[in-house]
């Protein structure tokens, strides 16, 4: 399972309000039909494979410059884990929680 957290930002653009641009960019994300999380500094995404992630980051940043800015910065993190099964975005966070909960 391959998770990945990707932000993206027009430059350029006159406001620094940036709302509808992450609206698009999700919307590009649903319709890729991969599983996803919007959270306050980016989005999580899972896939099963390296290219159907690019092709999904492509077809944002693609998306965005629909939108009229003349540069798209993008930052996009990927853990590619290949030595254990279904290491998807909600068992990373399961597993820190029960190491917290085993503390108290």
């Amino acid at each position: 399972m391959i998770t990945a957290d990707f932000c993206i930002l027009p430059m350029g653009i006159e406001s620094s309000e940036i709302g509808e641009y992450v609206a698009e960019a999700v919307e590009v994300i649903k319709a890729s039909g991969i599983k996803y999380e919007l959270t306050a500094m980016g989005t999580q995404m899972e896939t099963e494979s390296l290219e159907e992630l690019y092709k999904v980051v492509q077809d944002t940043q693609e998306a965005i410059f629909k939108m009229g800015p003349g540069r798209v910065y993008s930052v996009l993190k990927v853990d590619d884990r290949r030595d254990r099964e279904n290491r998807t975005l909600d068992a990373k966070v399961k597993t820190v929680e029960d190491l917290m909960e085993n503390k108290k």
